[in-house]
Formats: structure tokens, sequence, C-alpha cells
């Protein structure tokens, strides 16, 4: 029987010490961070604590990308462009190193790469070249 109640004693308490733990942890709210601004209807998202841009690029009408779009490296370094028509690409892409070194590039049609595309090391040297022809 005196096991019995330090059995139900043990639990209780137990129970009362995590319920205390997780009474602190329940009561913390923390204001997540707005990584997005659209202004005028150009998309902007920004790395953590919004200091550097991520990406930007202008908006159609529908909230679709449109126009020219940049991918930036957490230094603020241009790490890709590509164009769009109302959320397809459609036009001009260029991707680089880190190092800002041109990584590879062509051309899309309708989302569809077109013509040739070059890819290249991180020295600069044409690694592959290929056509996608006039689609």
């Amino acid at each position: 029987m005196k096991n019995k109640f330090l059995l139900i004693l043990l639990s209780a308490l137990c129970f009362v010490a995590c319920s205390r733990n997780e009474t602190p942890k329940a009561k913390k709210t923390s204001k997540k961070e707005s990584l997005v601004e659209v202004r005028d209807g150009i998309f902007t998202e920004y790395y953590p604590g919004k200091k550097q841009k991520k990406f930007q690029g202008e908006q159609d009408e529908n909230g679709q990308r449109q126009g020219k779009w940049t991918f930036y490296g957490p230094e603020g370094l241009e790490l890709s462009t590509t164009h769009y028509e109302h959320g397809i690409r459609h036009g001009h892409s260029i991707v680089k190193y880190p190092n800002g070194a041109i990584h590879y590039y062509g051309e899309y049609n309708m989302d569809q790469q077109v013509g040739i595309w070059k890819s290249y090391d991180l020295q600069g040297n044409l690694t592959e070249e290929k056509d996608y022809g006039n689609k």
C-alpha cells in the first residue's frame, strides 16, 4: 500500500513538473520575419535579416513572373537572370557560379529551351554546347 501511494505521488510530481516546463514554451511568441515584399508590381524576396535581396522581378496583374527576374547570392552577387512572360520562361537566361563566372546561358521560347545553350567551367572554359533548335 505504501508503495502504491509513493508511486502515485511520484507520478503526480512528474506530471506537475512536466506541465510547468511546457507552460513557458507555450507562452513564447516569436514574430516571424517577413522576407517577401511586393511594391508597385515588383516582387522582392530577402535573405533572413532582410539586408540582402534574394530574388527580384516584376509581376503581371495575376502575380506571375513577368520580365526580368534576378537571383542574388547571400553576398549580393547576381547569380542568375531569366526572362518571363506571364509566369513562363521566355527569353534569355544566364546562370553564374558564386565567383561571378558564367556557368551556362541560353534562351527559352514559351518554357522550352531553344537555340544554342553553352556551359562553362569555373575558369571560363567552354565545356558543352547544345543546340535545341527553334521550337
